[in-house]
C-alpha cells in the first residue's frame, strides 16, 4: 500500500504541475431541478443545489461529480480541496436528508443532479463524455446507486453507461443503514434489497474504483461489503474494477484516497 500511495502522490504532483497555468472559477447554488419543482417544494428549493468549480481557459476536461458524506442525515455540498487545481471540473452536490425526507428521495436527487450535469457541463468547459461520479460514505452510496441501478438516470432518458467511471470512497454496498433505520432495522442487521448497490451488479457497468479504510478501523463491515461487491462484479464479468484498502486509516480516508482517485481518473480519462 505504501508503494501505491507513493506512486499516486507522484502522479498527483505531475497533474498539479500540468495544471499550473489554468485559471478557475466557482459558480455556487445552481438549482438542478426546474423552477416549477422548486416553487412547489420548499425543501427542494433550499437544499437541491450544486456548486461548479471549473477551468475557464481549458476546454473539454473531465468532470468529477462529488456527493458528500454524512449518513444521509447530515453534511452539505462541498468541493474537496484536494480536487481543486487539478485541470478538471468538480461539481459538489447538495441533496435532501433524512429524517426530513425518506428513501428514495435522496437517490432521486442524486440522479436529478447527475442528469443536470450531463446536460449542462459543456457550458463549463467539461466534456459530457468524461463525467466521473464519486463520493465519500453516504455520498459514495448515492454514487453507486445512480450508476449501477440504471433506472435512476433512465427516468431522465439517459443511460448510466455513458458515465465515464464510478469512484467510491467507503460506500455501503448493502442497503444503507439510514434506510434500514427508516424501516426499523438495526444497523448491524444486513439487508440487500433494491436499495443496495450489490443488488444491481452488472457486467456492463462503467469502470469502478472502490476504496475503504483499514478493515479493522472502518465503520461496521465497510471493507468486507466492498470486497464482496468487487467479487460479485467480477463473477458477472465486469473487467474494470479495483479495490484499495487504505491500511492504517479509518472511515475518514478522503485525504489518502484522493491521490489514488486522481491517478485512476487520469488513466481512464486518457483512454
Amino acid at each position: 500500500m505504501k508503494k501505491l500511495l507513493i506512486s499516486a502522490l507522484l502522479s498527483l504532483m505531475f497533474l498539479m504541475g500540468s495544471a499550473q497555468n489554468i485559471s478557475y472559477q466557482l459558480r455556487e447554488n445552481i438549482h438542478y431541478y426546474n423552477d416549477s419543482v422548486c416553487r412547489q417544494d420548499v425543501y427542494i428549493n433550499e437544499q437541491c443545489m450544486l456548486d461548479i468549480y471549473y477551468p475557464v481557459n481549458k476546454k473539454d476536461v473531465a468532470t468529477v461529480v462529488w456527493f458528500h458524506g454524512g449518513g444521509l442525515t447530515g453534511g452539505q455540498k462541498e468541493i474537496p480541496t484536494e480536487l481543486k487545481q487539478q485541470g478538471i471540473c468538480v461539481v459538489g452536490v447538495g441533496y435532501r436528508l433524512s429524517p426530513r425526507v425518506h428513501s428514495p428521495a435522496y437517490i432521486s436527487d442524486a440522479a436529478a443532479s447527475l442528469s443536470w450535469v450531463l446536460k449542462n457541463i459543456g457550458s463549463y468547459n467539461g466534456n459530457p463524455k468524461r463525467v466521473f461520479v464519486a463520493g465519500h460514505s453516504a455520498g459514495a452510496y448515492l454514487a453507486c446507486m445512480v450508476v449501477l441501478d440504471k433506472k435512476w438516470l433512465g427516468q431522465y432518458g439517459m443511460d448510466a453507461n455513458q458515465i465515464a467511471g464510478l469512484i467510491s470512497l467507503s460506500a455501503q454496498t448493502i442497503t444503507h443503514f439510514t434506510i434500514r433505520k427508516e424501516q426499523g432495522i438495526a444497523d448491524t442487521q444486513p439487508l440487500v434489497d433494491t436499495y443496495a448497490p450489490l443488488f444491481h451488479v452488472r457486467k456492463d457497468a462503467p469502470p469502478i474504483l472502490l476504496m475503504t479504510g483499514d478493515r479493522e478501523q472502518e465503520m461496521l463491515g465497510r471493507y468486507e461489503e466492498n470486497a464482496y461487491m468487487m467479487r460479485m462484479l467480477k463473477i458477472v464479468g465486469h473487467r474494470d474494477i479495483q479495490l484499495f484498502e487504505l491500511q492504517g486509516y479509518g472511515h475518514n480516508m478522503i485525504s489518502p484516497g484522493i491521490p489514488l482517485m486522481l491517478k485512476w481518473l487520469n488513466q481512464h480519462h486518457a483512454n
